[in-house]
C-alpha cells in the first residue's frame, strides 16, 4: 500500500469526488480526516451533502480497515476548519496529504438565482481552498516530513465558458484563481519538500452535475454537447481519484506546480 502510515485531510468528503478520494486513499493505507459542510447554501440550486452522506463515507473507509475522523465544518470559516483539522490530527496523527476538494457550482439561469452566486462560489471554491491549505501547511512545514497538496480545479480553470451569469463567472474565476494559488504555493513550499498541484476534471457523474439545475444548464449550452475528444459522455469519480492518488504518492515525488487535466481531451479539443 503506497500510502501506508499517511494521513490525508480531505474537504468536501461527504459524497462525490471527495468521498471517492477518501476511499481510494484509504485503500492505499491512508487514514482520513474527512470534512464537509453537510448543509445547503441558498445560492446553490441543488442539494448539498448531508450528515448521513458523511456517515456513509465513514462507513466505506472503516469497511476497508482505515481510520477516519469525520467533522462537519464550512471551509468558509477558518476557525471551524482549523478546529476540525486539529481534532483530526489529535485522533489520527499529523497530516501528510491535503486534498482541497470542496466546491460548488451555482449555475442557475440568468435572473433565476438568489443574487449571491458570485460571492458564494468565490468564498467556497477559492477562499475555502485558501483556508484549507493555510490550516494544514504550517504544521506540515514545521514537521519537516514533506507532503503533497492536491487542489481540485476544473477544465473551467484552464478554458473559458460561454455563459456570463454571476454563478458561471464566479465558478470560472474561482477555478482559474486556484491555479494561481497552486503555482505560488508550489514555489513557496518546495524548500520544505511539499508538492502542490491542481487537477482539472471535466464533467464527472456526481450530485453536483447529476441534478436538474446542472443538466438543464449543460443542455442549454451548445459547447457542452459532445465536449470530449474521447468518446465518453461523463467521467467517473474513480477516474479523478486515481490522479489524486498518484499526485499524493511518492510515485509523483518530483511533480509540483502542475495543472493536470483529467478530462477525456476536453481542454485539447477546445
Amino acid at each position: 500500500m503506497i500510502l501506508a502510515g499517511k494521513v490525508a485531510f480531505i474537504t468536501g468528503a461527504a459524497r462525490g469526488q471527495g468521498r471517492s478520494h477518501a476511499v481510494r486513499l484509504a485503500q492505499e493505507g491512508a487514514d482520513i480526516i474527512a470534512v464537509d459542510i453537510c448543509a445547503d447554501i441558498d445560492s446553490v440550486g441543488y442539494p448539498l451533502a448531508t450528515p448521513d452522506d458523511l456517515k456513509e463515507t465513514v462507513r466505506q473507509v472503516e469497511a476497508l480497515g482505515g481510520g477516519i475522523h469525520p467533522a462537519v465544518a464550512d471551509v468558509r470559516d477558518p476557525v471551524a476548519l482549523q478546529a476540525a483539522l486539529d481534532a483530526g490530527v489529535a485522533a489520527l496523527g499529523p497530516v501528510d496529504i491535503v486534498v482541497a476538494n470542496a466546491g460548488i457550482a451555482p449555475f442557475s439561469a440568468a435572473g433565476a438565482g438568489s443574487g449571491n452566486e458570485w460571492r458564494d462560489v468565490l468564498d467556497v471554491n477559492l477562499t475555502g481552498t485558501y483556508n484549507t491549505v493555510r490550516a494544514a501547511a504550517p504544521a506540515m512545514v514545521e514537521r519537516g516530513a514533506g507532503g503533497s497538496i492536491v487542489i481540485t480545479s476544473s477544465t473551467a480553470g484552464l478554458t473559458g465558458m460561454s455563459v456570463d451569469t454571476p454563478g458561471v463567472l464566479g465558478y470560472t474565476a474561482s477555478k482559474h484563481g486556484l491555479v494561481g494559488l497552486m503555482r505560488t504555493w508550489a514555489n513557496a513550499l518546495a524548500p520544505h519538500r511539499i508538492r502542490v498541484n491542481t487537477v482539472h476534471p471535466s464533467g464527472v457523474g456526481t450530485p453536483m452535475v447529476m441534478n436538474d439545475m446542472m443538466l438543464g444548464f449543460l443542455r442549454s449550452d451548445p459547447n457542452m454537447v459532445n465536449p470530449h475528444a474521447l468518446p465518453v459522455a461523463m467521467l467517473e469519480c474513480s477516474d479523478i481519484s486515481e490522479a489524486v492518488l498518484w499526485l499524493a504518492s511518492d510515485h509523483a515525488r518530483y511533480v509540483t506546480g502542475v495543472t493536470l487535466p483529467v478530462d477525456a481531451g476536453f481542454v485539447n479539443k477546445r
